[in-house]
């Protein structure tokens, strides 16, 4: 006989607020089987958790029902208080009345109704519960690192310096991204080159950390402590364990006319490249694209000048298979490109460039040398106009609806730098609101007003006209003054919105995580878990999570490889006893559950059975890996033949609870 106890918690305010918690207590309590109910202010209290101990001794329950927050919350919480108490942590049930209930509701009496009904569902559950026992899997001892920007390195040396293995796996050949391609950094105008190329150096040199750059991740299987990591390493032509980075290919290569990616297009590279001279590996990358001998086999000069015999034009694409006990996703960003906004002129006049550009055109190892220079005409350009929130905080299909949060501090450091260096140019920055909440970061924004007389301009440009004198000319209103204005400028610069890198999409249903409507990885919690994915062993790093400045980002990174060193750190992890298992009887071999299984956990084999007539057969029947199964319970639903079913939430429970709702 099941003896069962109901607890329902007031929460303060957020459920008694709403819900007559007293009077759902007293009509739980009349439900079969439940020998105790009764309500507390804070059930998730020390002395809340005492109250479900002693309960459970005194009155030997059978089973708990906590009518209280998401279980996603303090489901964990509950079955400890459980288990410590004695009785079998699975047979506690939560009835979220809290954020299926009271927050959603403002009429007490429905609210009260409804948090009865959930309370019933969840007793109806109870009876049926059984005791379910976690198994454990043993933990790799390595992490998996994906992205190799700044985000990506802070993490790979944290969880190397713990004394774990790592590797890092970055699309581009060589590591450093975006930070790389900046000159000075806010709010302290430190070179960024000098911050990040140490750190790069650093991660090369450890020894418990392997760089795979120009490589992809290609497959993801398995689960938390024991991950299956395909990576692509895509063939770049020259061998890494040769090639000394002397750079005489690239001088040498005579396709000497490529669109040059990491000055933004700003100049031109030879089909044979290394990005920038601190690049690590500082190897060389052929591009096939324009390789004359991979294209027509009419040329092969770099590898007759290259005295270490690194170049090999036969080299394929290969494929590594490692295992990881966790993942951490650093993927980072990339600005949006302001093709589609025609009132700015950028797809057309190359005197209109973005910030990240202008970095670039300000950079010493950029295409001028460190001298800004128009790009059309390469002459000193006199009035700079600055246009902020292009594509952020858009509510049209052209933008991003969210703040890109850096954009107000770099558009400052521009302007600040370009009128340090440049006393004679006029800056005007045109900006919806200034957004400055980082440590310093409202006075460096004051500074630039204040000290270097930047025009700040509350208002929006409407249209961007290149004229035939080659000056822009920039139609603005200005807001506070309530005016019209027309600028003439020499170079206008958009401070556009940043998004999620594009391989941040494909990567997150690889990795069966979450993203949210914006392609940002999506946390397990905003508050209580940050850099933890709602995937188990899955970690989160910087800009992929959100748009970040640097220190934030690498405060994320560091916090991320603490998360992962907790992990590796155990010999083994509890598994989840939730999972799904088959009837044999009932299976008829047709693949439905295997097919939609995103963990891989279902494989087939074929089983001899006795038949009525006392003769054998052969029947090909579903067999699931506990060890791999995550109890997502798609696999149920997929069976046409009802042979699947998932301990904890089975067919006949979930049946109960709805039984318990229609009532």
């Amino acid at each position: 006989m099941q003896r069962i106890g109901v607890f329902v918690c007031h929460c303060g305010t957020n459920i008694a607020a709403t819900v007559d918690v007293k009077a759902v207590a007293e009509a739980l309590g009349h439900e079969a089987g439940v020998v105790i109910s009764q309500d507390y202010q804070y059930m998730c209290s020390e002395s809340g958790q005492d109250l479900v101990k002693n309960a459970i001794k005194e009155h030997n329950l059978t089973g708990v029902v906590v009518c209280s927050c998401s279980p996603r919350m303090h489901e964990n919480t509950f079955r400890k208080a459980a288990a410590s108490a004695g009785l079998n942590p699975y047979l506690v049930e939560i009835a979220n009345i809290r954020e299926q209930c009271s927050w959603i509701h403002k009429d007490i009496a429905s609210a009260t109704d409804k948090a009865i009904v959930l309370g019933k569902a969840a007793v109806a559950k109870v009876h049926l519960n059984a005791p379910l026992t976690a198994g454990e899997s043993p933990v790799v001892k390595r992490a998996l690192v994906i992205g190799g920007g700044i985000a990506g390195i802070q993490t790979a040396l944290d969880i190397a310096e713990a004394g774990f293995e790592v590797d890092i796996v970055e699309k581009e050949p060589t590591i450093g991204g975006k930070m790389a391609q900046i000159d000075k950094t806010f709010p302290t105008l430190d070179c960024a080159a000098c911050i990040l190329t140490p750190k790069m150096v650093e991660a090369a040199q450890n020894e418990k950390i392997t760089i795979h750059s120009f490589s992809e991740v290609a497959d993801v299987k398995g689960f938390v402590g024991n991950f299956t990591v395909t990576i692509k390493k895509k063939a770049r032509f020259v061998d890494e364990t040769k090639c000394t980075g002397c750079g005489l290919c690239t001088e040498k290569c005579p396709m000497k006319k490529v669109p040059n990616e990491f000055n933004m297009g700003l100049d031109n590279r030879t089909a044979v490249y290394i990005p920038f001279a601190q690049a690590v590996p500082k190897v060389a990358t052929i591009d096939p694209n324009y390789c004359l001998m991979l294209k027509n086999g009419k040329c092969g000069v770099c590898s007759k000048v290259c005295t270490a015999g690194a170049i090999d034009y036969k080299q394929t694409d290969k494929m590594i298979e490692q295992k990881y006990g966790a993942i951490v996703v650093a993927t980072g960003f990339n600005p949006i490109k302001p093709d589609k906004y025609d009132e700015f002129a950028y797809s057309y006049c190359p005197d209109v460039v973005t910030s990240l550009e202008l970095e670039r055109l300000m950079n010493a190892a950029g295409p001028n040398g460190g001298t800004l220079l128009r790009p059309s005409d390469k002459t000193h350009p006199h009035t700079i106009v600055f246009v902020q929130c292009v594509g952020s905080r858009c509510d049209d299909e052209k933008g991003k609806p969210y703040c890109s949060k850096i954009c107000c501090m770099y558009t400052a450091k521009h302007a600040m730098l370009i009128r340090e260096k440049y006393p004679d140019t006029e800056v005007y920055v045109f900006y919806i609101d200034v957004r400055t909440p980082g440590k310093n970061f409202d006075e460096f924004y004051r500074r630039a007003v204040e000290q270097y007389n930047v025009h700040y301009i509350k208002g929006m440009v409407g249209k961007v006209t290149p004229k035939a004198d080659g000056k822009i000319d920039v139609q603005a209103s200005d807001l506070l003054a309530n005016e019209q204005l027309h600028i003439n400028a020499d170079m206008v610069v958009l401070a556009t919105a940043i998004e999620p890198d594009k391989t941040a999409r494909p990567l997150a249903t690889m990795l069966t995580t979450q993203m949210d409507t914006n392609d940002f990885f999506t946390e397990a919690h905003p508050k209580l878990r940050p850099v933890e994915s709602a995937t188990a062993g899955i970690f989160l790093s910087g800009a992929c999570q959100g748009p970040k400045d640097i220190p934030e980002t690498v405060a994320q990174a560091s916090a991320a490889a603490a998360k992962a060193i907790g992990l590796l750190c155990k010999n083994s992890i509890t598994c989840n006893p939730c999972v799904a298992h088959s009837d044999e009887l009932m299976c008829n071999g047709c693949s439905a559950c295997e097919k939609v299984c995103p963990y891989g956990a279902i494989t087939y084999q074929d089983k001899e059975f006795r038949m009525p007539d006392r003769s054998t057969a052969i029947r090909r029947v579903a067999s699931v890996n506990p060890a791999v199964c995550q109890g997502c319970g798609a696999c149920t639903v997929a069976c046409p033949s009802g042979a699947m079913d998932l301990n904890g939430f089975s067919n006949s429970q979930i049946m109960a609870e709805v039984d318990a709702i229609c009532k």
